[in-house]
């Protein structure tokens, strides 16, 4: 009976992998419909894997943001490459994300990889709206000479531009099979997770050069009573050096991140937030083996 319940029902993983910048969690956003990525102009601000699953009647799709192809100058990053290779291996769907803008023509970071793989590829040009329909042709039929996929089409994540087109195409390539999460959940990450996120965006937003990559956000302590949400927060910095450039004169910088962190965790959580932050030194956490399992980069 259970089979028969599900014997017309669309299921599957569909991963997102792409340069630095190419807007791949802008595209996940736009295609799950809530804010699940943080967004920031910088590289590498997407760090581990991000789930948002979309649920119709008939399907169940379960997106993958993935932290952008990059060289690993770290333990982090090599972690962080880490989950950008099994993303290769783990979907149904692979969506490659191209931006258009980038004037790089870099196939190297896809192409052994792509090789590999035996599961529909999907080529997705990014920013179609920013550049002319006849420059997107001629990208297009650049990487159908350059990369074996099922599909090639142009979208703008940021504008939503063809992104039925792109879920019709999608949904061509799902298997069939039953929903992998419940029909009501909207990611598998918990509470915490974004809130560290939102923290970090704010960093990676207020401050520049090296702080934003130096950063990790611990939830230390997470109340939630009926009438607000304590949340307990530590910034784990690289480098001494780093702490007081954190802070800010007076305190003033770190008030400012926490100002507006405690105003986007207001809106996620729905519920009034007392958000309490402190910055601790953990030296060369990024080398840390035992320090980048216990945060989740490492299984």
């Amino acid at each position: 009976m259970e089979v028969e319940k599900w014997a017309n029902h669309k299921a599957g993983f569909v991963n997102i992998i792409g340069k630095p910048n190419a807007g791949k969690s802008t595209l996940m956003n736009a295609l799950v419909g809530e804010r699940l990525a943080i967004i920031t102009s910088k590289a590498q601000t997407t760090r581990h894997r991000i789930t948002g699953i979309v649920n119709g009647d008939d399907f169940q799709i379960v997106y993958s943001d993935t932290p952008g192809i990059i060289t690993p100058q770290y333990k982090m990053q090599a972690a962080m490459m880490g989950f950008v290779k099994t993303s290769f291996i783990d979907a149904d769907v692979l969506v490659v994300l191209i931006d258009l803008t980038d004037n790089s023509d870099d196939i190297e970071v896809y192409a052994d990889e792509l090789k590999k793989v035996e599961i529909p590829i999907v080529v997705v040009l990014n920013k179609c709206d920013v550049v002319k329909e006849q420059f997107t042709e001629e990208k297009i039929n650049y990487w159908k000479k350059k990369v074996k996929a099922n599909d090639f089409l142009a979208v703008s994540a940021l504008e939503k531009i063809n992104l039925d087109l792109l879920l019709s195409t999608i949904m061509k390539h799902l298997p069939y099979s039953p929903p992998y999460y419940d029909k009501d959940e909207l990611t598998d990450r918990p509470e915490r997770f974004f809130i560290s996120e939102i923290i970090r965006e704010k960093i990676l937003l207020n401050y520049k050069q090296e702080i934003p990559y130096s950063v990790e956000i611990v939830i230390e302590a997470f109340q939630d009573e009926p009438a607000i949400v304590r949340i307990s927060a530590i910034i784990m910095v690289n480098r001494k050096s780093q702490k007081p450039i954190l802070i800010g004169k007076g305190g003033s910088k770190l008030k400012k991140v926490g100002m507006e962190s405690r105003l986007d965790i207001e809106k996620f959580l729905g519920k009034k937030v007392f958000l309490e932050l402190f910055v601790k030194v953990k030296e060369n956490w990024r080398d840390n083996d035992i320090l980048l399992k216990n945060l989740g980069y490492r299984h």
